[in-house]
């Protein structure tokens, strides 16, 4: 669909669900693409500044810092004032910091930049996936939200290919500029998105309050279960997503691959990515999806571990393939799941904190592993403490979270 026909829609008329996820999926497509780019510049960037691991991590885990804080404040802003203007706001900022990095003159305004580029993801993926969820019949719900988290997919693609085709004839700054692109889309967006019907009833009807009620709301009665585990799911997929996701380039690197074989091999393992979202976005109708987010929480970790304790470039790519398929897989349960456990009231707060929350990890594993190569602890180790975090999210989630399948928006914050 061409952005010629998107925008050609009128007023608030409701758009069709091949509108909805290209207006809303291929922001997300932008953001991957970002995030992508970023693990795969990271080897050129380091060797043209002479970068030392603990500063790898460091500018890893800075950008997470600021997904952490637009995360948390673009939910509060989202229930306040609107799904629509937030998906607009961020995904400005973040379109235009990303552009302005492939300009940074040195390392310190490079790390600004990258904390800026946090914010604006950090805010525009939660609102992204409330919009949809709100947006969408009950019965098809958690489908077209899985399926919105499938264009992550292939902006991480488009990811791999922009760095394994450009980034070895090019500088890394012109890979930042490509980049810049989406600032443009917001355009298409300014005309052609509508207002979540939820948000717009629930505004209307003068259910939407004061920041200080929206996050009251999350950690009150029947809740504060829900709550609690979404911030626990949060923290571990990101800690383990970002931590193998950020390093894997330079991990394949250092194993001896060069950077041109790197960048293949992990192209290659991003193609899994794919078939998982769909994967899951089957089951999760025909499952559930805490019953589908479980098992692949744990396939995931036993993943992980096999492509740690990996030997060959055969078992390297067989194991990085279940690892991309059941990583992304879960990722995409992950944002169902949590979106339905609250109501449209506080729904873009709970998802935004818990994804907020959640980047305390993406702070901390990208340090932690340069930490850890710095200090020549064997990699089936580091992969180790990711199948550890995996495992808790398992059981955290199986034991306590709560399956909302086939629930109405306003039921799935009933206990």
């Amino acid at each position: 669909m061409s952005a010629t026909n998107v925008l050609s829609r009128r007023g608030n008329q409701a758009p069709s669900a091949g509108q909805l996820m290209v207006v809303s999926g291929l922001g997300l497509l932008f953001d991957a693409m970002d995030v992508g780019l970023m693990s795969f510049v990271l080897t050129s960037v380091a060797k043209q500044w002479h970068l030392l691991p603990g500063t790898q991590g460091l500018i890893g885990s800075i950008s997470f810092a600021g997904m952490a804080i637009g995360s948390a404040l673009s939910g509060l802003l989202a229930d306040k004032f609107g799904r629509k203007p937030m998906f607009l706001w961020t995904l400005l900022i973040y379109s235009i910091a990303t552009g302005l990095t492939g300009l940074a003159s040195g390392v310190g305004i490079f790390i600004v930049l990258r904390f800026l580029v946090g914010f604006g993801l950090g805010g525009e993926l939660p609102v992204a996936t409330t919009y949809v969820s709100e947006s969408s019949p009950p019965e098809v719900r958690g489908r077209r939200v899985v399926l919105l988290e499938t264009f992550w997919a292939g902006g991480s693609l488009v990811a791999a290919i922009v760095s394994a085709f450009i980034l070895p004839s090019m500088s890394w700054r012109f890979v930042f500029l490509i980049g810049a692109i989406p600032a443009l889309y917001t355009l298409v967006l300014r005309t052609a998105l509508p207002e979540s019907p939820q948000f717009s009833k629930s505004s209307k009807s003068k259910d939407t309050g004061s920041f200080r009620k929206s996050f009251g709301m999350v950690w009150s009665g029947p809740l504060l279960r829900a709550t609690i585990v979404t911030w626990v799911l949060w923290f571990v997929m990101n800690f383990a997503y970002y931590g193998m996701f950020f390093w894997l380039p330079s991990v394949m690197y250092m194993k001896g691959y060069g950077l041109v074989h790197s960048t293949d091999y992990v192209l290659i393992m991003t193609i899994a990515q794919v078939p998982g979202y769909l994967t899951a976005a089957w089951l999760v109708e025909k499952w559930g999806r805490k019953r589908t987010l479980v098992p692949f929480m744990l396939l995931a970790g036993l993943s992980a571990l096999g492509f740690g304790f990996s030997h060959s470039t055969a078992e390297l790519i067989v194991c990085g393939l279940l690892l991309s398929y059941f990583m992304l897989g879960s990722f995409g349960a992950t944002y169902v799941f949590t979106v339905e456990q609250f109501p449209v009231v506080s729904r873009a707060t709970g998802i935004g904190w818990a994804a907020g929350f959640g980047r305390i990890g993406s702070i901390i594993a990208p340090s932690l592993v340069g930490s850890m190569i710095a200090a020549n602890i064997a990699f089936h180790s580091i992969f180790i403490v990711f199948f550890s975090a995996l495992l808790v999210g398992f059981i955290v989630v199986g034991l306590f979270g709560r399956e909302t399948t086939n629930l109405y928006v306003d039921e799935t914050s009933r206990g």
